[in-house]
């Protein structure tokens, strides 16, 4: 007769991680099923900052033949995962908080819910701001004669490459949190290498971004900004002390 593993021994544990990534994945694929009907939709919509200032008489195009139809389902399958990022946070928070002390669960939850918003925040101020703006630059620079015909995998390559870019650097004020928290860093010392994280935040600016002015500042300029929010909140935070077993729960 089989026995229950330990869930306190190495297999125990690999077995609840097993089992925790599987319902990430069973997440993630009824997300995806629920919203593949309206995959056209779906890129249909995210299209539509550049098809509002394409020239009239020009249209997206696609190059490759299976392209019309894989384009929309590979979005509607990143979607499905932004969608289901809450409830695989929150299969990721139950795994590990057996391991945390009390003051680092009270720490990590708000956090790890702050962290989802701000990443959500990203990719709604890449859409709603940054698309428009640099599409119009785009189409307003191109040269006389030439004709404007965005290949749509092409186009899902760019725009997902920028929601990246821009919801991972919304993370920032988590990170400087965390590093404060943490006692990896003062609060005084990023203070003063300021100067030092705004060069920075230029270069990953022009690092994460295609190779254009416009998209590079609309990056680093927010990244400066949430820079010094996450500098403003760490006041809050005083840097972590060892706590005895007994406080944790």
């Amino acid at each position: 007769m089989k026995t229950k593993p330990d869930p306190d021994s190495l297999l125990g544990h690999l077995l609840e991680l097993r089992n925790r990534l599987l319902r990430c994945i069973v997440a993630v694929l009824l997300v995806f099923i629920c919203l593949a009907y309206f995959a056209r939709d779906i890129y249909a919509l995210l299209a539509q900052p550049l098809l509002a200032v394409l020239p009239e008489g020009t249209s997206m195009i696609a190059t490759d033949v299976a392209a019309p139809f894989f384009a929309p389902f590979k979005l509607t399958f990143i979607v499905a995962i932004c969608l289901a990022i809450p409830y695989i946070l929150f299969q990721v928070w139950q795994f590990i908080a057996p391991a945390l002390y009390s003051k680092e669960k009270r720490l990590m939850a708000p956090l790890v819910f702050s962290s989802t918003l701000l990443f959500y925040a990203g990719i709604a101020f890449a859409y709603f701001i940054v698309f428009p703006l640099v599409f119009a630059f785009f189409t307003s620079v191109a040269p006389a004669g030439v004709t404007i015909a965005t290949d749509i995998s092409s186009y899902l390559d760019f725009v997902l490459k920028l929601f990246f870019a821009f919801g991972l650097s919304f993370e920032i004020p988590i990170a400087i949190l965390l590093l404060v928290w943490s006692g990896s860093v003062s609060r005084e010392a990023l203070a003063e290498k300021r100067p030092y994280i705004i060069v920075a935040a230029f270069i990953l600016g022009m690092l994460l971004t295609p190779p254009d002015v416009l998209s590079q500042i609309l990056l680093a300029i927010p990244m400066c900004l949430l820079f010094e929010l996450g500098l403003w909140l760490s006041r809050f935070y005083v840097p972590k002390t060892t706590e005895s077993p007994e406080e944790s729960s």
